[in-house]
């Protein structure tokens, strides 16, 4: 039975998985959003808010634990003087973890993680009710498909296909041109029968 094995190994020994989650961080830090594979952005995402919560508190015991996980010293001061204090006020789960699909080369499931509060992020605009009259029901009525001008449409793709293909041209007596014959002239084709073995 499986009890008590935390964690995935990723096909890595302790100290590239170690390595692996160090570099992540430290783009996560950087860039604030990176792209990943599902299983390794579930990896990162706890030591990820650690880090995070460690930002908040702030005391030299504090920036010597993060900077175990970041390495560079300007991306520790970034986590205690920006991203922490943005969190401020919120108990935990700082990240988001969305589901891209499956990558085009190997099928691997992919996922995009994220600080939940990024200052460059679009502000979303509210949503606004719809204009249109509500049914009893509470959903706006929709409407109803006009069908002379689903016609109208009909009539001119079928006139923007009759211009696309050119009309048979006619010779003097206005026939249309027979089709050549493969047949030579004065020759009559015959053919011959297959021998069998």
């Amino acid at each position: 039975m499986r009890h008590g094995l935390k964690g995935r190994k990723l096909g890595r020994v302790a100290s590239h998985r170690e390595a692996l989650f160090r570099n992540q961080l430290q783009s996560l830090v950087e860039n604030e959003r990176i792209v990943t594979t599902l299983p390794k952005a579930k990896e990162l995402r706890p030591i990820a808010e650690r880090v995070i919560t460690r930002g908040k508190h702030g005391t030299i015991h504090d920036r010597r634990w993060v900077l175990r996980w970041v390495l560079k010293r300007e991306l520790v001061k970034k986590v205690f003087d920006e991203i922490a204090p943005r969190f401020a006020e919120r108990p935990g789960g700082y990240l988001r973890i969305v589901k891209l699909g499956p990558r085009q080369g190997d099928g691997a499931e992919m996922a995009v993680i994220e600080l939940v509060v990024r200052p460059d992020a679009e502000a979303a605009e509210p949503v606004k009710e719809s204009q249109a009259p509500k049914a009893k029901g509470g959903s706006p009525k929709l409407p109803k498909p006009n069908k002379r001008a689903d016609d109208s449409a009909a009539k001119s793709d079928k006139e923007a296909k009759e211009k696309r293909t050119p009309a048979p041209k006619k010779d003097a007596k206005g026939d249309a041109p027979k089709k050549p014959s493969t047949q030579k002239a004065g020759k009559a084709q015959t053919s011959t029968p297959k021998k069998s073995v």
